[in-house]
C-alpha cells in the first residue's frame, strides 16, 4: 500500500492547471502519476484524448475476480486532476506547489479540490483489493483534466464511452464540501444554470451629453430599467413562468438543513456577508434560498467612460452578464426563453439591444432510500450505495451524514445521469476553511485519514451487498 499522504505531495507538486497554457508538463506529470498508481493497483488504464479537448481523460477499469461472481456491482468513481491557477502569489505563506504541512493539513493548490479527495477514494480502494484480492466489485475511475475550465471534453467522453459506462449501476465522488472534520454532507441536489450577456445600443458612437443630452435614450438607463425590473420588492425574480416548474421543498429536506445549520444563527451568516440585511425570496429564510430557490442574478455591468475623473458622454453602448441559477425540474432552455422573452417585452423601442448566449448545465437531484419522494424501486445497487456511505460516516466520523441540496453547479454530473442513466453518491471532503480556489489552499489530514478507511468500508460494503 501507497502512503496516501506521500503520494498526495506528489501530486500537489505537479502544477496541473489547465487554463495555462505553460502548464502542460505539469498536466502531464499529474496525469502520469495517476496511471502508473492505478496500473500498480491492478487497474487496466486508458488515456482518451478528445479532438476537440486540452486534456485526456482517464479511464481505468478493474473486473471483478471473485470466483463464480456473476454480474457483480459495478461504480464508477469519478475525479479531476487538474486544478485553479495559483495567482496572487504574493498571498501564499508557502509556494504553492510546494506542499507543506502545517496544523494537521497539507497546503498546497489542488489539495482540496480535487487531489486530496480524489487520492482518498483510491487509497481506500487499493487497501481493499490488498486485502480482499477477489473482491465481488468491478470499478471504473473516470478522472478529467477540465473540470476547472468547464469540462469540454468530458461530454464527448461520455458519449463516446457510453456504452461501457452504462453498464455501471451508480457513481461516486467527492468534489462537494462539509460544514466540520466531524460533520459530513451527502450532497443529493445540484442547482443548473442559464447564463447569457444583455447588449444595448443607443447612437452609434459616444456623444457629447451637452451637445446630444436630452434627445435620446441612454443606454445605460434602458438596461438599468430592464435589469431593475427582472426582480420584484418581495425578492422573488419577476419573469412571468419562472417558477411554475419548481417542486416543493419536502419536510425532510427542511429538517436536514436545520441540522445543518444548528449553532449558525441568520445573523451570523449575515456578519460573515458583511450585508446590512438579507433579501431572499418572500417565504424563505436565508439558508434556505441558496439551497431550495432559483435565482436571476447580474454577474457584471458596464457601460460608459470608467477611468479616472469624469468625461461627460452619453455611451454608446452598455451590456450586463446575467445568470440563472435552477433547481430540479427546472429546463435550462424554457428559462432562457422565458427571461429572453420578457427582456424584450420590456427594453424601450428607442434603443436597440442584443441577447448573447453564453452555457447552460441541467440542475441534478438525487433522493436517498427511505424519505418522502423516494423513487418506488430505486436501483439496489445506488440504494446499497447511500446505506454503505450512511453506516461508514456514523461509525468513522462519530455522526450521520446530513443529506443536503447545494446550492452552486456540478454541470457533468446532469451529464452523467442524463447519457448514461446513472445517478451519484457525492460526499464532501472538503471544508470551509480550505480555501478552494484561493491563497493558501488546505486539506485536512484527518479528513483524509477518516475518509480512507471511510470508503475502504463503503466499497466493500456495495460489494457484499451484491444487488440484493
Amino acid at each position: 500500500m501507497f502512503d496516501p499522504v506521500e503520494k498526495l505531495k506528489d501530486f500537489i507538486r505537479c502544477a496541473s492547471i489547465s487554463t495555462d497554457s505553460t502548464a502542460k508538463a505539469g498536466m502531464k506529470a499529474a496525469r502520469e502519476l495517476l496511471v502508473d498508481l492505478l496500473k500498480s493497483s491492478g487497474f487496466a488504464v486508458e488515456v482518451v484524448a478528445i479532438p476537440s479537448g486540452l486534456h485526456p481523460v482517464i479511464y481505468a477499469h478493474r473486473a471483478a475476480r471473485a470466483a463464480g461472481a456473476t454480474n457483480p456491482p459495478h461504480v464508477i468513481i469519478y475525479g479531476h486532476y487538474d486544478v485553479q491557477p495559483a495567482d496572487p502569489l504574493d498571498l501564499w505563506t508557502t509556494p504553492p506547489f510546494e506542499p507543506v504541512i502545517r496544523n494537521g493539513r497539507i497546503h498546497g493548490r489542488g489539495s482540496a479540490d480535487n487531489k486530496g479527495p480524489l487520492l482518498t477514494h483510491i487509497a481506500g480502494v487499493v487497501k481493499l483489493l490488498e486485502r480482499e484480492p477477489a473482491l465481488p466489485l468491478e470499478i471504473t475511475f473516470v478522472i478529467e483534466g477540465e473540470e476547472e475550465i468547464g469540462s469540454p471534453s468530458f461530454l464527448p467522453f461520455l458519449e463516446q464511452y457510453k456504452n461501457r459506462l452504462r453498464k455501471a449501476d451508480c457513481v461516486l465522488l467527492s468534489d462537494t464540501g462539509s460544514p466540520s472534520e466531524n460533520q459530513l454532507v451527502v450532497t443529493c441536489g445540484l442547482r443548473g444554470l442559464m447564463m447569457f450577456d444583455l447588449v444595448v445600443t443607443g447612437a452609434k458612437m459616444d456623444l457629447h451629453s451637452g451637445l446630444h443630452g436630452g434627445v435620446l435614450r441612454n443606454p445605460i438607463q434602458a438596461l438599468a430599467g430592464v435589469c431593475a425590473s427582472l426582480h420584484s420588492p418581495d425578492g422573488r425574480v419577476n419573469v412571468p413562468g419562472f417558477y411554475d416548474e419548481v417542486l416543493p421543498v419536502e419536510n425532510w429536506e427542511r429538517e436536514e438543513l436545520k441540522k445543518f445549520t444548528q449553532g449558525q444563527t441568520e445573523e451570523q451568516y449575515r456578519e460573515f456577508l458583511g450585508i446590512p440585511a438579507f433579501h431572499p425570496a418572500a417565504g424563505f429564510t436565508p439558508f434556505e434560498a441558496v439551497r431550495f430557490m432559483p435565482t436571476l442574478e447580474f454577474n457584471g455591468i458596464g457601460g460608459g467612460y470608467q477611468g479616472e475623473g469624469t468625461k461627460t458622454v452619453i455611451p454608446s453602448k452598455a451590456f450586463a452578464k446575467m445568470s440563472c441559477r435552477l433547481v430540479a425540474n427546472q429546463n435550462p432552455a424554457r428559462i432562457r426563453e422565458l427571461v429572453y422573452k420578457t427582456v424584450r417585452e420590456r427594453m424601450p423601442r428607442d434603443v436597440t439591444f442584443e441577447l448573447v448566449e453564453q452555457h447552460d448545465a441541467q440542475a441534478y437531484v438525487v433522493v436517498p432510500p427511505g424519505r418522502s419522494n423516494t423513487p418506488a424501486n430505486p436501483p439496489p445497487v445506488l440504494a446499497s450505495a447511500f446505506r454503505a456511505t450512511d453506516a461508514a460516516v456514523r461509525e468513522i466520523f462519530g455522526k450521520p451524514p446530513l443529506y443536503l441540496r447545494e446550492g452552486g453547479s456540478v454541470p457533468i454530473i446532469a451529464d452523467i445521469k442524463r447519457v448514461l442513466g446513472l445517478d451519484s453518491v457525492m460526499l464532501g471532503l472538503f471544508l470551509p476553511e480550505d480555501n478552494l480556489h484561493a491563497p493558501n489552499e488546505s486539506f485536512h489530514l484527518g479528513v483524509m485519514e477518516k475518509g480512507i478507511r471511510a470508503a475502504e468500508k463503503i466499497y466493500e460494503t456495495i460489494a457484499r451487498a451484491g444487488r440484493g
